[in-house]
């Protein structure tokens, strides 16, 4: 081939890869150019004075490490007009799943506008369904961040980017890092004080999410340097699924969870109630921790006596409402089965998200959710209460439908093994590296009473062995559920969290 053929071949092919090159960067372009914005303003009165405030519903665009979006993070900032130019604390929400957009908390206590359900226990779940506005929402001492993770809400993935890249739970993690740090740079606020909240799934996302913010050698493998000064979590679980429970751990679990039963046969009137509440409260956890947990351990071995048996039932049948005939063959409660039993006369289920819910026992479709009694009768005033907000609120004009909660795709595909953690941690493990690392960070654990999905004596068994220091961690335990902020609870933890708020923004 001479010279000059060689030439224009050469030259043919540089113009062939640039012509390429400028497709592709131009394909990006376009994706960018159509990136979604909306902005509205509003008035809200809060604790009797009005607050004037920017809603913003828009996306961010994550990148891959050769620069190419992968994904987008669509989130909705709600912003207190500030004309002082204060440094305004501002929190990161989500909630769980994993696979779950954050409707649950933007439609709760703490933000601008809540579902209207009539009534809030029980609700029907029929249209006509409310939205109203929200006077004990948390705008007046932070501005409010509600995320919707890759694959939820109207967030996705965008070629080449790939489900491996984001449903797992150090991939999330590095995903809402560059979100949030990204979300900082955009609306210059690195000098913010910076709060996470994060519901079920979330309060786990929370517990690693810290570490990927920091950044470092070996997990993230960049450094951010983005510190906080608060974590929240609600409908707490901390416990990874790929942890092999010995017997006698499950076995805690179970007297952990007795408590939680004893409150909903005291709400259902199923016992005798010749003590006050709290005198039988605490007699029930007194003989949950002793008494009940030994028996099992004992029971286990084959070590307990007909006679000791015998008392045990009896205490069990005066504390869950349930018969002798439920003991004959075991003194352990599963959830499920005395969400089936506790009623079963009236032929009632109660829910496993909040038991003080209930449907009809017979013809259940066995779903774990749909048919769930509480999950089954508020899950539809959210949803239509929440595309009320996107057209008569926030004039989002997105015609798409909003994943509320995605398992075929997220949840069932979700990578729970970690990279250089030992298999099966507790997620109390990334939350006291962070507690470590951030000696002024302060964490609220936070609990429902009647939650049989992510019960309150599971968190405690969990952050006790954590060896968490009081002064660090505060834990506290609501008369309400798994979405805690239902049933007249929800100014109670709005205020709980105010307080928390401002005292770790000094």
């Amino acid at each position: 081939m001479s010279n000059i053929a060689r030439f224009f071949l050469i030259t043919f092919f540089s113009l062939v890869s640039l012509s390429l090159f400028s497709q592709e960067n131009a394909k990006e372009e376009m994706v960018i150019k159509k990136q979604l914005f909306f902005s509205t303003k509003h008035t809200i009165d809060i604790n009797g004075k009005p607050l004037n405030f920017t809603a913003i519903a828009d996306e961010i665009f994550l990148k891959n490490d050769d620069n190419k979006v992968i994904a987008s993070v669509f989130s909705f900032s709600y912003i207190k007009q500030n004309k002082s130019k204060e440094v305004r604390p501002v929190i990161f929400i989500f909630n769980g799943g994993p696979g779950s957009s954050s409707i649950w908390l933007h439609l709760s206590s703490i933000a601008p506008w809540k579902v209207k359900l009539t009534p809030e226990i029980n609700s029907s779940n029929i249209p006509p369904f409310g939205l109203e506005s929200n006077t004990d929402c948390l705008l007046d001492v932070a501005d409010l961040v509600f995320i919707d993770p890759v694959g939820t809400g109207f967030s996705r993935i965008i070629s080449p980017g790939t489900p491996q890249d984001f449903y797992g739970v150090d991939q999330d993690a590095e995903s809402m890092a560059q979100f949030i740090e990204k979300w900082l740079i955009k609306n210059n606020r690195w000098n913010s004080p910076k709060f996470l909240i994060g519901e079920s799934y979330g309060s786990q996302r929370v517990s690693v999410l810290p570490r990927a913010l920091m950044g470092g050698v070996t997990y993230s493998g960049v450094m951010r340097g983005i510190t906080l000064n608060g974590i929240i979590m609600l409908g707490t679980t901390l416990e990874s699924p790929l942890k092999k429970l010995t017997t006698d751990a499950k076995l805690e679990r179970t007297a952990s969870l007795l408590p939680t039963l004893a409150k909903t046969a005291w709400y259902y009137n199923k016992i005798d109630k010749t003590l006050s509440y709290g005198e039988f409260q605490k007699e029930v956890s007194s003989f949950a921790e002793k008494e009940y947990l030994n028996a099992l351990l004992q029971d286990n071995q084959q070590k307990l006596s007909e006679t000791e048996r015998n008392v045990i039932i009896d205490k069990l049948c005066k504390y869950t409402g349930l018969s002798k005939d439920f003991f004959s063959s075991t003194l352990e409660i599963a959830p499920k089965i005395f969400a089936d039993s506790l009623l079963s006369k009236e032929n009632l289920q109660i829910g496993l998200y909040d038991t003080r819910y209930n449907l009809p026992l017979e013809h259940s479709g066995n779903d774990p959710v749909a048919d769930d009694p509480s999950m089954a009768r508020y899950v539809p005033g959210y949803t239509a209460a929440f595309r009320e907000l996107l057209t008569s609120k926030l004039n989002v004009e997105i015609q798409d439908p909003y994943r509320t909660i995605d398992w075929k795709n997220i949840s069932f595909q979700w990578q729970w093994a970690r990279k250089e953690t030992k298999e099966g941690p507790d997620f109390t493990d990334d939350l006291n590296v962070v507690l470590r690392r951030t000696p002024n960070l302060k964490v609220f654990i936070a609990c429902g009473s009647y939650d049989l999905a992510t019960p309150v004596g599971y968190a405690k068994k969990t952050t006790e062995k954590a060896k968490f220091s009081p002064d660090r961690v505060i834990f506290k335990e609501y008369e309400s559920g798994h979405m805690l902020y239902l049933g007249n609870t929800g100014k109670l933890f709005s205020d709980d969290l105010r307080s928390f708020i401002l005292s770790c923004s000094k």
